[in-house]
């Protein structure tokens, strides 16, 4: 779900809760907002709001630990891209056809996660896959003629295998990993507690401010989250420059 929606949605539902609080206090008799009421009901909406902290910072925690797992991976791609291709060079003028296939498979990984505005489609895995084996198949298949070419190649197949581990690593955690039953939960428990602060605020435009500005920043707070969750599109993203900086010392 796009980060702007799940902020959006939190926005909204805390702050109606608020508005829901402010009209309960409205229709409820005086003997139910008595000390004692305020006391138990000031009692559960701290469980709860302890409760949302703690899945507050597991959200956080699980959202950067993925983003930094995405990034490190396209840091350890960008860099065997560039190692492999050296190798390949240093193997000979046999190796021309696999480091054409290197470039086309670093370029096809840069159009999928990053595609251009005029791209007609994005690339899939399948692409992926097919060019990344292609490549691997061709290095496998050389016939070097010294030591030094087999120790090449042996390097070379194992950078290839290296470069295959860590792009599978970054399709495997394409879809991000805060659950949504989590953010549902997180979403009713901060609803709740926003009706308990309208349930007891006196009404005049300085509370129902000070609400909307409350809203407001938890919505935002969830949307940042969200969008650490989704490292290749949002506000928060995995730089291609590095990748890209590879590619562009491809074959020199």
């Amino acid at each position: 779900m796009s980060s702007i929606v799940v902020g959006g949605i939190v926005f909204a539902c805390t702050f109606c809760g608020a508005m829901l609080g402010i009209w309960f206090r409205m229709l409820l008799p005086d003997h139910h907002l008595t000390n004692e009421s305020k006391e138990v009901i000031k009692l559960g909406t701290g469980l709860i709001a302890t409760m949302a902290a703690l899945v507050v910072g597991l959200l956080i925690a699980s959202a950067k630990s993925d983003f930094d797992a995405q990034k490190g991976a396209f840091q350890q791609i960008s860099s065997n891209v560039v190692l492999l291709d050296r190798a390949l060079a240093h193997y000979g003028s046999e190796t021309k056809d696999s480091r054409t296939l290197l470039r086309q498979s670093a370029t096809t990984l840069l159009d999928r996660y990053w595609p251009t505005p005029d791209a007609s489609k994005r690339v899939d895995d399948a692409e992926l896959r097919t060019n990344t084996g292609a490549m691997y198949d061709s290095i496998r298949d050389l016939s070097p003629r010294t030591d030094a070419q087999r120790s090449i190649q042996n390097l070379a197949l194992q950078i290839s295998a290296d470069l295959a581990r860590a792009r599978l690593q970054t399709s495997q955690r394409e879809q991000g990993s805060i659950p949504f039953p989590y953010l549902v939960v997180l979403v009713f428990w901060l609803t709740v507690l926003f009706i308990s602060f309208g349930l007891f605020a006196p009404t005049n435009l300085t509370v129902i401010g000070a609400l909307f500005v409350c809203a407001l920043s938890v919505g935002g707070a969830l949307f940042l989250i969200v969008d650490l969750d989704q490292p290749y599109e949002g506000l928060i993203q995995v730089s291609p420059e590095l990748l890209r900086s590879s590619i562009h010392q491809l074959g020199k």
